[in-house]
């Protein structure tokens, strides 16, 4: 038996709507072949691959999970971080591979396969291994036991249910249903190591398969990332200190669903800071006889990113000589600020090029952090008056 999703109430209802309109309105503008969409999606994927292993202390700069996404080297990660990195990387790459892929089933093997992606790296953490014994979550500060998860033993058969509650028709939103696999994951905690980054991974393949917006752009890894005291908050709440399928994951799907909201507001307001910014160095470009495949990598270091030879070289697709020519044509130009030597060489935005980022951020919209759900109850309100 496992953890159920709520009957939906009618301002759980109304949040998912609001949220699918986010997302349609996002797809609408990512959908398009412009030439600044895939610069998007990859620092999206980035910052997915950054908030995740973030909640597990595994702490990188953008600059490195943009590396991490381009499968380039990284600029500052450690050894044992930059492999939890790449080995998420990879795992959430096949992911997105198997987005549209008609033939793929989300079975018990592809779980432990995707486990095994990630870990892989270190063999004594059992890597795509049901684990054997008692496993206990622990409180990293004060030591105490926070969760005690079910017996080893009925492992194999709760994770069948889990498979097999994604596989049969269900009138439950794709969204709630992901959720509810990443609380069900979370809770039979099925691995040695490594069960929070799977559960967030299972969550993201569910949603991708739905097809309704790019996989890229429909994780809430990063929201995740960025609010991990209130996420285990309630995952506590939810899980009430031991294994206890009754629990009410009310509060956990309205969690979710804030996230989902939260999350497609973020991107819809990137998406349009995206095509405005490059229109700014499209027009620069022009202005000083840059070539063409410089935007790209402009882009990229408008955002604050760094730039190096080799990514240079992947964004522009030219060889080493013509990226070094290049990038001295953007120092030359003072759009760029050369640091290090030879082989360790990278590049920054100087600050004509913070100008042009600072002037994207002023044509922004105000930025709403308003609950959902707050807005629901406002908006559901005068129904339930007239009822009356």
């Amino acid at each position: 038996m496992l953890i159920g999703s709520p009957e939906l109430l009618a301002e759980e209802r109304w949040v998912l709507d609001q949220v699918e309109e986010l997302r349609r309105r996002l797809s609408s503008q990512v959908g398009e072949a412009r030439r600044w969409v895939g610069l998007l999606r990859r620092v999206s994927f980035a910052r997915a691959i950054q908030g995740s292993n973030s909640i597990e202390g595994y702490l990188v700069t953008l600059d490195d999970a943009v590396a991490a996404a381009a499968e380039e080297e990284p600029l500052e990660a450690g050894r044992e971080t930059w492999a939890a990195i790449t080995g998420y990387r990879d795992a959430m790459t096949y992911v997105l591979q198997l987005a549209d892929d008609r033939h793929c089933q989300i079975n018990e093997a592809l779980i432990r396969s995707l486990h095994y992606m990630m870990l892989r790296y270190d063999l004594d953490k059992s890597p795509g291994r049901w684990r054997a014994g008692t496993i206990y979550v622990r409180n990293d500060q004060s030591g105490q036991i926070v969760y005690e998860a079910p017996d080893a033993g009925e492992v194999p058969a709760l994770m069948s249910e889990i498979v097999q509650s994604l596989a049969e028709p269900s009138d439950t939103p794709a969204m709630v249903r992901a959720a509810m696999a990443h609380l069900n994951l979370v809770m039979v905690h099925p691995f040695r190591d490594g069960n929070g980054r799977m559960a967030r991974c299972l969550q993201t393949l569910v949603l991708a398969r739905e097809g309704v917006l790019s996989p890229h752009f429909c994780s809430i890894e990063e929201y995740l990332g960025r609010n991990t005291l209130d996420y285990y908050r309630v995952l506590g709440e939810v899980g009430g200190g031991r294994w206890q399928p009754d629990r009410d994951a009310r509060s956990w799907i309205r969690f979710a669903l804030t996230a989902h909201h939260r999350q497609a507001s973020t991107l819809l307001r990137r998406a349009r800071d995206s095509e405005l910014r490059w229109a700014e160095l499209e027009r620069l470009a022009g202005t000083l006889g840059l070539p063409d495949r410089s935007i790209g990598p402009l882009f990229n270091a408008s955002l604050s990113l760094r730039l190096r030879n080799a990514s240079y070289r992947a964004m522009a697709d030219v060889a080493e000589l013509v990226a070094s020519r290049d990038l001295r044509a953007l120092v030359e130009a003072g759009l760029l600020e050369p640091h290090g030597e030879k082989r360790g060489r990278f590049y920054t935005r100087s600050a004509g090029l913070a100008a042009i980022d600072q002037e994207v951020r002023r044509a922004r919209s105000p930025r709403s952090d308003e609950d959902p759900f707050q807005a629901a109850a406002e908006a559901l309100r005068p129904a339930s008056r007239g009822l009356a």
